[in-house]
Protein backbone atom coordinates (compact mmCIF):
# COMPACT_ATOMS: atom_id res chain seq x y z
CA UNK A 1 0.00 0.00 0.00
CA UNK A 2 1.12 3.57 -0.74
CA UNK A 3 2.75 4.87 2.47
CA UNK A 4 1.13 8.26 1.89
CA UNK A 5 -2.32 6.66 1.92
CA UNK A 6 -1.45 4.56 4.98
CA UNK A 7 -0.45 7.71 6.86
CA UNK A 8 -3.60 9.54 5.74
CA UNK A 9 -5.76 6.67 7.00
CA UNK A 10 -4.36 7.26 10.47
CA UNK A 11 -4.67 11.05 10.47
CA UNK A 12 -7.71 11.93 8.37
CA UNK A 13 -10.59 13.70 10.11
CA UNK A 14 -13.11 10.90 10.91
CA UNK A 15 -16.06 13.19 10.19
CA UNK A 16 -14.78 14.06 6.71
CA UNK A 17 -13.96 10.42 5.98
CA UNK A 18 -17.43 9.37 7.11
CA UNK A 19 -19.03 11.98 4.86
CA UNK A 20 -17.07 10.71 1.84
CA UNK A 21 -18.04 7.10 2.53
CA UNK A 22 -21.72 8.03 2.81
CA UNK A 23 -21.56 10.05 -0.46
CA UNK A 24 -19.85 7.13 -2.25
CA UNK A 25 -22.39 4.61 -0.88
CA UNK A 26 -25.38 6.71 -1.92
CA UNK A 27 -23.84 7.36 -5.35
CA UNK A 28 -23.44 3.58 -5.76
CA UNK A 29 -27.09 3.01 -4.77
CA UNK A 30 -26.11 0.64 -1.94
CA UNK A 31 -27.41 0.07 1.56
CA UNK A 32 -25.18 0.01 4.64
CA UNK A 33 -25.72 -3.77 4.88
CA UNK A 34 -24.49 -4.27 1.31
CA UNK A 35 -21.37 -2.12 1.84
CA UNK A 36 -20.56 -3.67 5.22
CA UNK A 37 -20.62 -7.19 3.77
CA UNK A 38 -19.08 -9.74 6.09
CA UNK A 39 -16.29 -7.42 7.31
CA UNK A 40 -18.31 -5.31 9.77
CA UNK A 41 -21.88 -4.78 10.92
CA UNK A 42 -24.17 -2.20 9.38
CA UNK A 43 -24.29 -0.51 12.80
CA UNK A 44 -20.49 -0.15 12.82
CA UNK A 45 -20.57 1.29 9.30
CA UNK A 46 -23.18 3.76 10.50
CA UNK A 47 -20.79 4.92 13.24
CA UNK A 48 -18.03 5.30 10.64
CA UNK A 49 -20.30 7.43 8.45
CA UNK A 50 -21.20 9.55 11.49
CA UNK A 51 -17.50 10.23 12.16
CA UNK A 52 -17.43 8.23 15.40
CA UNK A 53 -14.96 5.64 14.13
CA UNK A 54 -11.92 5.74 11.83
CA UNK A 55 -11.34 2.33 10.16
CA UNK A 56 -7.86 1.14 9.25
CA UNK A 57 -6.64 1.31 5.65
CA UNK A 58 -7.17 -2.35 4.67
CA UNK A 59 -10.82 -2.28 5.72
CA UNK A 60 -11.31 1.03 3.93
CA UNK A 61 -9.86 -0.50 0.77
CA UNK A 62 -12.38 -3.36 0.83
CA UNK A 63 -15.29 -0.96 1.42
CA UNK A 64 -14.06 1.19 -1.49
CA UNK A 65 -14.01 -1.81 -3.86
CA UNK A 66 -17.63 -2.70 -2.97
CA UNK A 67 -18.75 0.88 -3.66
CA UNK A 68 -16.88 1.05 -6.98
CA UNK A 69 -14.46 3.72 -5.83
CA UNK A 70 -10.84 3.79 -4.64
CA UNK A 71 -9.02 4.10 -1.35
CA UNK A 72 -7.30 7.19 -2.75
CA UNK A 73 -10.62 8.88 -3.46
CA UNK A 74 -11.93 8.16 0.05
CA UNK A 75 -8.77 9.40 1.77
CA UNK A 76 -7.80 12.32 -0.47
CA UNK A 77 -11.18 13.33 -1.77
CA UNK A 78 -10.33 13.14 -5.47
CA UNK A 79 -10.03 10.28 -7.92
CA UNK A 80 -6.82 9.47 -9.76
CA UNK A 81 -8.22 11.00 -12.98
CA UNK A 82 -9.49 14.09 -11.18
CA UNK A 83 -6.12 14.56 -9.49
CA UNK A 84 -4.38 14.40 -12.86
CA UNK A 85 -6.82 17.05 -14.13
CA UNK A 86 -6.06 19.29 -11.14
CA UNK A 87 -2.32 18.85 -11.67
CA UNK A 88 -2.72 19.90 -15.29
CA UNK A 89 -4.66 22.97 -14.16
CA UNK A 90 -1.86 23.91 -11.79
CA UNK A 91 0.67 23.42 -14.59
CA UNK A 92 -1.27 25.92 -16.70
CA UNK A 93 -1.44 28.39 -13.80
CA UNK A 94 2.32 28.16 -13.31
CA UNK A 95 2.88 28.71 -17.03
CA UNK A 96 0.67 31.81 -16.90
CA UNK A 97 2.71 33.09 -13.95
CA UNK A 98 6.02 32.40 -15.68
CA UNK A 99 4.70 34.09 -18.81
CA UNK A 100 3.89 37.29 -16.95
CA UNK A 101 0.10 36.83 -16.90
CA UNK A 102 -0.30 37.11 -13.14
CA UNK A 103 -4.07 37.92 -13.20
CA UNK A 104 -4.74 34.73 -15.19
CA UNK A 105 -2.53 32.70 -12.83
CA UNK A 106 -4.37 34.15 -9.84
CA UNK A 107 -7.79 33.32 -11.29
CA UNK A 108 -6.77 29.73 -12.11
CA UNK A 109 -5.15 29.18 -8.69
CA UNK A 110 -8.22 30.42 -6.82
CA UNK A 111 -10.55 28.25 -8.92
CA UNK A 112 -8.41 25.19 -8.26
CA UNK A 113 -8.16 25.97 -4.55
CA UNK A 114 -11.94 26.06 -4.35
CA UNK A 115 -12.03 22.53 -5.80
CA UNK A 116 -9.21 21.32 -3.54
CA UNK A 117 -10.70 22.84 -0.38
CA UNK A 118 -12.37 19.65 0.86
CA UNK A 119 -9.57 17.29 -0.14
CA UNK A 120 -6.65 16.00 1.90
CA UNK A 121 -4.22 16.42 -0.97
CA UNK A 122 -1.80 18.68 0.88
CA UNK A 123 0.72 18.60 -1.96
CA UNK A 124 -1.68 20.08 -4.52
CA UNK A 125 -3.23 22.47 -2.02
CA UNK A 126 0.18 23.85 -1.07
CA UNK A 127 1.17 24.19 -4.71
CA UNK A 128 -2.02 26.09 -5.54
CA UNK A 129 -1.57 28.37 -2.52
CA UNK A 130 2.00 29.14 -3.59
CA UNK A 131 0.90 30.08 -7.13
CA UNK A 132 -1.79 32.32 -5.65
CA UNK A 133 0.67 34.03 -3.28
CA UNK A 134 3.19 34.65 -6.08
CA UNK A 135 0.48 35.99 -8.37
CA UNK A 136 -0.70 38.39 -5.67
CA UNK A 137 2.86 39.72 -5.33
CA UNK A 138 3.24 40.11 -9.09
CA UNK A 139 -0.03 42.03 -9.40
CA UNK A 140 1.10 44.42 -6.65
CA UNK A 141 -1.16 43.21 -3.83
CA UNK A 142 1.62 43.05 -1.24
CA UNK A 143 -0.73 42.80 1.74
CA UNK A 144 -2.52 39.84 0.18
CA UNK A 145 0.78 38.21 -0.75
CA UNK A 146 2.15 38.68 2.78
CA UNK A 147 -0.87 36.97 4.32
CA UNK A 148 -0.67 34.13 1.80
CA UNK A 149 3.06 33.57 2.29
CA UNK A 150 2.71 33.78 6.09
CA UNK A 151 0.27 30.87 5.89
CA UNK A 152 2.70 28.88 3.74
CA UNK A 153 5.80 29.44 5.90
CA UNK A 154 3.77 28.58 8.99
CA UNK A 155 3.90 24.94 7.84
CA UNK A 156 7.67 24.21 7.64
CA UNK A 157 8.84 21.37 5.41
CA UNK A 158 12.36 20.10 4.74
CA UNK A 159 12.34 21.33 1.17
CA UNK A 160 13.75 24.25 -0.83
CA UNK A 161 10.23 25.44 -1.68
CA UNK A 162 9.71 26.42 1.97
CA UNK A 163 12.88 28.53 1.80
CA UNK A 164 11.59 30.15 -1.40
CA UNK A 165 8.40 31.06 0.44
CA UNK A 166 10.46 32.65 3.22
CA UNK A 167 12.43 34.66 0.65
CA UNK A 168 9.20 35.86 -0.98
CA UNK A 169 7.70 36.81 2.38
CA UNK A 170 10.77 38.78 3.44
CA UNK A 171 10.89 40.53 0.06
CA UNK A 172 7.18 41.48 0.26
CA UNK A 173 7.64 42.97 3.74
CA UNK A 174 10.69 44.91 2.52
CA UNK A 175 9.02 46.17 -0.66
CA UNK A 176 5.93 47.06 1.37
CA UNK A 177 7.95 49.39 3.60
CA UNK A 178 8.36 47.08 6.62
CA UNK A 179 12.09 46.26 6.76
CA UNK A 180 11.98 45.25 10.44
CA UNK A 181 9.46 42.51 9.67
CA UNK A 182 11.50 41.46 6.64
CA UNK A 183 14.49 40.93 8.94
CA UNK A 184 12.35 39.08 11.48
CA UNK A 185 11.33 36.52 8.82
CA UNK A 186 14.94 35.40 8.49
CA UNK A 187 15.69 35.58 12.21
CA UNK A 188 12.79 33.40 13.29
CA UNK A 189 13.56 30.77 10.62
CA UNK A 190 17.31 30.49 11.23
CA UNK A 191 17.29 27.75 13.87
CA UNK A 192 14.60 25.75 12.08
CA UNK A 193 16.58 25.84 8.82
CA UNK A 194 19.49 24.17 10.61
CA UNK A 195 17.17 21.71 12.36
CA UNK A 196 15.68 20.67 9.00
CA UNK A 197 19.13 20.30 7.43
CA UNK A 198 18.55 23.03 4.84
CA UNK A 199 21.41 25.39 5.71
CA UNK A 200 23.59 24.33 2.75
CA UNK A 201 20.97 25.00 0.07
CA UNK A 202 21.28 27.93 -2.31
CA UNK A 203 17.86 29.16 -1.18
CA UNK A 204 19.07 29.39 2.44
CA UNK A 205 21.93 31.62 1.28
CA UNK A 206 19.52 33.71 -0.79
CA UNK A 207 17.29 34.16 2.26
CA UNK A 208 20.28 35.59 4.15
CA UNK A 209 21.02 38.14 1.44
CA UNK A 210 17.33 39.06 1.22
CA UNK A 211 17.53 39.86 4.94
CA UNK A 212 20.72 41.85 4.24
CA UNK A 213 18.73 43.93 1.75
CA UNK A 214 16.20 44.70 4.50
CA UNK A 215 19.03 45.87 6.78
CA UNK A 216 20.17 48.07 3.90
CA UNK A 217 16.71 49.63 3.54
CA UNK A 218 16.59 50.24 7.28
CA UNK A 219 19.92 52.07 7.05
CA UNK A 220 22.00 49.56 9.02
CA UNK A 221 24.69 49.23 6.37
CA UNK A 222 27.26 47.67 8.69
CA UNK A 223 25.06 44.71 9.61
CA UNK A 224 23.89 44.43 6.00
CA UNK A 225 27.46 44.03 4.79
CA UNK A 226 28.28 41.54 7.56
CA UNK A 227 25.30 39.38 6.57
CA UNK A 228 26.45 39.49 2.93
CA UNK A 229 29.98 38.44 3.87
CA UNK A 230 28.68 35.51 5.90
CA UNK A 231 26.42 34.53 3.00
CA UNK A 232 29.35 34.68 0.58
CA UNK A 233 31.37 32.42 2.89
CA UNK A 234 28.47 29.93 2.97
CA UNK A 235 28.20 30.07 -0.82
CA UNK A 236 31.92 29.33 -1.13
CA UNK A 237 31.65 26.50 1.39
CA UNK A 238 28.74 24.81 -0.39
CA UNK A 239 29.89 25.77 -3.92
CA UNK A 240 26.69 27.64 -4.80
CA UNK A 241 27.14 29.92 -7.88
CA UNK A 242 23.70 31.52 -7.48
CA UNK A 243 24.37 31.96 -3.75
CA UNK A 244 27.61 33.77 -4.63
CA UNK A 245 25.81 35.90 -7.21
CA UNK A 246 23.13 36.90 -4.69
CA UNK A 247 25.78 37.84 -2.11
CA UNK A 248 27.79 39.86 -4.67
CA UNK A 249 24.59 41.62 -5.77
CA UNK A 250 23.64 42.83 -2.33
CA UNK A 251 27.24 43.61 -1.37
CA UNK A 252 27.36 45.88 -4.41
CA UNK A 253 24.20 47.68 -3.30
CA UNK A 254 25.53 48.19 0.21
CA UNK A 255 28.98 49.29 -0.94
CA UNK A 256 27.38 51.86 -3.25
CA UNK A 257 25.17 53.13 -0.41
CA UNK A 258 28.23 53.47 1.85
CA UNK A 259 30.87 54.82 -0.55
CA UNK A 260 28.97 55.81 -3.68
CA UNK A 261 29.13 54.10 -7.07
CA UNK A 262 32.79 53.10 -6.87
CA UNK A 263 34.68 50.78 -9.22
CA UNK A 264 34.41 48.17 -6.46
CA UNK A 265 30.59 48.31 -6.33
CA UNK A 266 30.42 48.06 -10.14
CA UNK A 267 32.86 45.14 -10.09
CA UNK A 268 30.72 43.30 -7.51
CA UNK A 269 27.59 43.88 -9.61
CA UNK A 270 29.32 42.62 -12.76
CA UNK A 271 30.49 39.47 -10.94
CA UNK A 272 26.90 38.82 -9.91
CA UNK A 273 25.66 39.50 -13.44
CA UNK A 274 28.14 37.04 -14.95
CA UNK A 275 26.98 34.28 -12.59
CA UNK A 276 23.27 34.94 -13.12
CA UNK A 277 23.74 34.90 -16.90
CA UNK A 278 24.82 31.25 -16.57
CA UNK A 279 21.47 30.28 -15.06
CA UNK A 280 17.81 30.58 -16.02
CA UNK A 281 16.55 33.04 -13.38
CA UNK A 282 15.48 35.76 -15.81
CA UNK A 283 13.65 37.81 -13.23
CA UNK A 284 16.67 38.23 -10.98
CA UNK A 285 18.93 38.70 -14.00
CA UNK A 286 16.76 41.61 -15.15
CA UNK A 287 16.66 43.11 -11.64
CA UNK A 288 20.45 42.89 -11.48
CA UNK A 289 20.72 44.73 -14.79
CA UNK A 290 18.63 47.43 -13.12
CA UNK A 291 21.20 47.67 -10.33
CA UNK A 292 24.05 48.07 -12.84
CA UNK A 293 22.01 50.80 -14.55
CA UNK A 294 21.53 52.62 -11.23
CA UNK A 295 25.25 52.43 -10.54
CA UNK A 296 25.91 54.07 -13.91
CA UNK A 297 23.62 56.90 -12.77
CA UNK A 298 25.66 57.37 -9.59
CA UNK A 299 29.18 57.35 -11.00
CA UNK A 300 31.25 60.53 -11.31
CA UNK A 301 30.36 61.74 -13.85
CA UNK A 302 27.04 59.94 -14.31
CA UNK A 303 26.46 57.83 -17.43
CA UNK A 304 22.72 58.23 -18.11
CA UNK A 305 22.76 56.96 -21.68
CA UNK A 306 24.54 53.75 -20.65
CA UNK A 307 21.92 53.34 -17.92
CA UNK A 308 19.06 53.80 -20.41
CA UNK A 309 20.55 51.18 -22.74
CA UNK A 310 20.83 48.62 -19.91
CA UNK A 311 17.32 49.36 -18.65
CA UNK A 312 15.87 48.78 -22.12
CA UNK A 313 17.15 45.19 -21.93
CA UNK A 314 15.95 44.78 -18.33
CA UNK A 315 12.47 46.04 -19.20
CA UNK A 316 12.12 43.48 -22.00
CA UNK A 317 13.16 40.70 -19.62
CA UNK A 318 10.81 41.88 -16.88
CA UNK A 319 7.86 42.00 -19.27
CA UNK A 320 7.74 38.22 -18.75
CA UNK A 321 7.73 37.28 -15.08
CA UNK A 322 8.48 40.65 -13.51
CA UNK A 323 6.38 41.90 -10.61
CA UNK A 324 4.58 45.25 -10.46
CA UNK A 325 7.37 46.43 -8.14
CA UNK A 326 10.13 45.35 -10.55
CA UNK A 327 8.54 47.08 -13.53
CA UNK A 328 7.75 50.29 -11.64
CA UNK A 329 11.37 50.49 -10.49
CA UNK A 330 12.52 50.45 -14.13
CA UNK A 331 10.29 53.48 -14.79
CA UNK A 332 11.77 55.31 -11.79
CA UNK A 333 15.33 54.68 -12.92
CA UNK A 334 14.53 55.68 -16.48
CA UNK A 335 13.14 58.91 -15.06
CA UNK A 336 16.40 59.52 -13.18
CA UNK A 337 18.44 59.02 -16.35
CA UNK A 338 16.16 61.29 -18.38
CA UNK A 339 16.51 64.06 -15.77
CA UNK A 340 20.29 63.87 -16.13
CA UNK A 341 19.90 64.11 -19.92
CA UNK A 342 17.65 67.17 -19.56
CA UNK A 343 14.65 65.39 -21.10
CA UNK A 344 12.33 66.62 -18.37
CA UNK A 345 8.94 65.91 -19.94
CA UNK A 346 9.93 62.28 -20.56
CA UNK A 347 11.33 62.04 -17.03
CA UNK A 348 8.06 63.27 -15.53
CA UNK A 349 6.09 60.78 -17.67
CA UNK A 350 8.29 57.90 -16.47
CA UNK A 351 7.95 58.88 -12.80
CA UNK A 352 4.18 59.28 -13.09
CA UNK A 353 3.94 55.88 -14.77
CA UNK A 354 5.92 54.39 -11.87
CA UNK A 355 3.47 55.92 -9.37
CA UNK A 356 0.51 54.60 -11.36
CA UNK A 357 1.89 51.05 -11.60
CA UNK A 358 3.61 50.62 -8.21
CA UNK A 359 1.97 48.32 -5.66
CA UNK A 360 -0.07 49.69 -2.79
CA UNK A 361 2.10 50.37 0.26
CA UNK A 362 5.28 50.52 -1.88
CA UNK A 363 6.59 53.50 0.09
CA UNK A 364 10.13 53.30 -1.26
CA UNK A 365 9.02 53.27 -4.89
CA UNK A 366 6.68 56.19 -4.28
CA UNK A 367 9.50 58.12 -2.63
CA UNK A 368 11.94 57.54 -5.47
CA UNK A 369 9.33 58.55 -8.07
CA UNK A 370 8.61 61.79 -6.21
CA UNK A 371 12.34 62.52 -6.08
CA UNK A 372 12.45 62.34 -9.89
CA UNK A 373 9.44 64.66 -10.08
CA UNK A 374 11.10 67.02 -7.59
CA UNK A 375 14.35 67.09 -9.55
CA UNK A 376 12.49 67.78 -12.80
CA UNK A 377 10.52 70.59 -11.15
CA UNK A 378 13.69 72.16 -9.75
CA UNK A 379 15.39 72.11 -13.16
CA UNK A 380 12.22 73.56 -14.67
CA UNK A 381 12.39 76.52 -12.23
CA UNK A 382 9.37 75.39 -10.18
CA UNK A 383 10.79 75.39 -6.62
CA UNK A 384 7.42 75.14 -4.87
CA UNK A 385 6.55 71.99 -6.85
CA UNK A 386 10.01 70.61 -6.13
CA UNK A 387 9.53 71.24 -2.41
CA UNK A 388 6.15 69.47 -2.49
CA UNK A 389 7.54 66.37 -4.23
CA UNK A 390 10.56 66.18 -1.95
CA UNK A 391 8.24 66.49 1.04
CA UNK A 392 6.14 63.57 -0.21
CA UNK A 393 9.26 61.52 -0.80
CA UNK A 394 10.59 62.22 2.69
CA UNK A 395 7.23 61.31 4.24
CA UNK A 396 7.15 58.02 2.32
CA UNK A 397 10.73 57.13 3.31
CA UNK A 398 10.10 57.94 6.97
CA UNK A 399 6.95 55.81 6.92
CA UNK A 400 9.02 52.95 5.48
CA UNK A 401 11.61 53.23 8.24
CA UNK A 402 14.29 54.29 5.74
CA UNK A 403 15.58 57.15 7.87
CA UNK A 404 19.02 57.23 6.22
CA UNK A 405 17.51 57.86 2.79
CA UNK A 406 15.08 60.37 4.28
CA UNK A 407 18.03 62.26 5.78
CA UNK A 408 19.77 62.36 2.39
CA UNK A 409 16.63 63.78 0.79
CA UNK A 410 16.40 66.46 3.49
CA UNK A 411 19.98 67.43 2.63
CA UNK A 412 19.15 67.46 -1.09
CA UNK A 413 16.10 69.64 -0.42
CA UNK A 414 18.21 71.98 1.71
CA UNK A 415 20.66 72.39 -1.17
CA UNK A 416 17.82 72.96 -3.64
CA UNK A 417 16.23 75.63 -1.41
CA UNK A 418 19.61 77.30 -0.95
CA UNK A 419 19.98 77.49 -4.73
CA UNK A 420 16.63 79.27 -5.09
CA UNK A 421 17.34 81.68 -2.21
CA UNK A 422 15.03 80.19 0.44
CA UNK A 423 17.50 80.43 3.33
CA UNK A 424 14.99 79.79 6.13
CA UNK A 425 13.55 76.76 4.34
CA UNK A 426 17.03 75.42 3.65
CA UNK A 427 18.03 75.79 7.31
CA UNK A 428 14.95 73.85 8.43
CA UNK A 429 15.65 71.13 5.86
CA UNK A 430 19.23 70.73 7.11
CA UNK A 431 17.96 70.52 10.70
CA UNK A 432 15.46 67.86 9.68
CA UNK A 433 18.28 65.95 7.99
CA UNK A 434 20.17 65.82 11.26
CA UNK A 435 17.05 64.74 13.14
CA UNK A 436 16.46 61.91 10.66
CA UNK A 437 19.89 60.49 11.48
CA UNK A 438 19.12 60.52 15.20
CA UNK A 439 20.86 63.83 15.90
CA UNK A 440 19.08 66.83 17.30
CA UNK A 441 19.77 70.52 17.50
CA UNK A 442 21.25 71.28 20.90
CA UNK A 443 21.33 74.51 22.81
CA UNK A 444 23.96 76.95 21.64
CA UNK A 445 26.89 77.13 24.09
CA UNK A 446 26.45 80.92 24.17
CA UNK A 447 22.69 80.87 24.55
CA UNK A 448 22.91 81.82 28.25
CA UNK A 449 24.94 84.95 27.52
CA UNK A 450 23.20 88.29 27.16
CA UNK A 451 24.60 91.45 25.59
Amino acid sequence: MDTRLAELSRTIDPAELGRRIRVARVAAGMTQVQVAGEDITAAYLSRIEDGQRRPEALLLGRLAVRMGTTLEELLIGVSHDERAELQLGLDHAELALAGGDAPQALTRAEQLLARLERTADTELVRRARRIRASALEMTGDLDGAIMAFEDLVGEPIADAVWLKDLISLSRCYRDGGEPARAIEVGDRARALIVELGLEGLTEAIQLSVTVAAAYHVRGDLGEAMRVCKRALAEAEKYDSPIGKASAYWNASLIDAATHGATPQSLDLARKALALFELGDDNRNLAKLRGLVARLHLSTTPPEPQAALDIMAVAERELAVGGSAWDQALVHVNRGRALVLLGRLDEAVASAERALAESPAKASLLDAWAHVVLGQAAALDARPSDAREHYGRAIHALTAAGADREAAQLWFDLGTLLTDVGDTDGALQAFRNAGASTGLRVGESPTAHLRA
